[in-house]
């Protein structure tokens, strides 16, 4: 056991390194292809860090042994977003608490709450339906999986189109990692570093998740908690280490949207897989998951519309991971 907790450490460390990277490298991604800074954090840094998840999604649904093994497919798919809507946002509320004096008292500008609004609209609309579609069963509920493909593709189509955000084109960026003397590095030096960080990212992520499989079990946790508690945080980890990384360079608004575009892909695409191959029937426990996340994506749409969101206020929807948490004791599995 002293080795899967030496494991989980390292594999932890890897992810945070990588991230570094990857944020650093996504950053002049996002530059080369003159795309905005909201729609780097939305669109390429979120499909790069939910693409891995996406793909173990697919390999459970499709390829899975069992019904066992596909429900863990349907599982992610509600966990994710539940973990990115309540510790995710929190740790940006943490993080900006805790480095507050290096930037400036407002959390966000303007123009990027008024994103993050838009945002939050459609990932309500999508959710609400796919939870909908999980309650009930009739024939042509696989054919319905393509319009969350369809609802993803107008999502990214909105957060490309240009926005007035201050500075985006003349933002001086970090040198490249990987070329720290190149003031104005390649197009291909930013996609290697990028892609390098994204593999080990996956192969980090998929060694902390099976030490938690295997520490879960020796804390005296059943399989279940485990699946529902630990392992969608080890998952969406990159996501939360992103927005650390970017919160302390005091880009709340490209943290926000990289876990608000993590959130609309976590919606879609792995919903439509698991609405493919799967019946799609929805346990109790996952009903459970998708309340407290609405009922913390409602709390952050109201707060941003009263523009009247803080450090300190999203730093509280972590506690809904807790009251999760506390109501699977209740629920049968």
């Amino acid at each position: 056991m002293t080795v899967a907790f030496i494991l989980l450490l390292a594999s932890a460390v890897a992810i945070y390194l990588s991230c570094e990277f990857f944020v650093n490298g996504i950053e002049w991604v996002g530059r080369k292809f003159s795309v905005s800074r909201n729609a780097t954090g939305s669109i390429l840094a979120a499909f790069g860090t939910a693409l891995p998840e996406s793909v173990v999604t697919f390999v459970a649904v499709v390829f899975g042994a069992g019904p066992a093994q596909k429900e863990l497919g349907v599982g992610a798919a509600i966990g994710g977003p539940l973990v990115l809507a309540t510790v995710a946002y929190a740790v940006v509320g943490l993080t900006f608490i805790l480095s507050k004096g290096k930037q400036d008292q407002r959390l966000f500008s303007r123009t990027s709450t008024q994103r993050l609004i838009s945002d939050q609209k459609w990932f309500m609309w999508v959710f609400v339906a796919k939870i909908v579609l999980g309650l009930v069963a009739f024939a042509i509920k696989p054919w319905l999986g393509v319009l969350f493909l369809i609802a993803y593709a107008l999502y990214v189509r909105q957060e490309m189109q240009p926005a007035d955000e201050a500075g985006d084109e003349h933002e001086e960026l970090e040198p490249l990692k990987i070329r720290p003397g190149a003031g104005n590095p390649s197009t291909g030096w930013a996609l290697l570093q990028t892609g390098g960080a994204l593999v080990v990212i996956f192969l980090s992520s998929q060694l902390f998740v099976h030490q938690l499989e295997a520490v879960g079990p020796w804390l005296g946790m059943p399989p279940q908690i485990v699946a529902l508690l630990l392992s969608p945080i080890a998952t969406e980890l990159p996501e939360i280490l992103n927005a650390v990384i970017w919160v302390r360079q005091g880009k709340q608004s490209m943290a926000l949207s990289n876990i608000s575009g993590a959130m609309m892909i976590q919606a879609t695409i792995p919903s439509a897989l698991g609405i493919f191959f799967t019946p799609w029937m929805l346990g109790h426990a996952l009903v459970w998951a998708a309340v407290v996340t609405m009922a913390s994506i409602l709390g952050l749409y109201i707060l941003l519309k009263q523009n009247k969101l803080s450090g300190p206020r999203l730093s509280w929807f972590g506690l809904l991971y807790v009251v999760f948490a506390a109501g699977l004791y209740f629920i049968p599995f």
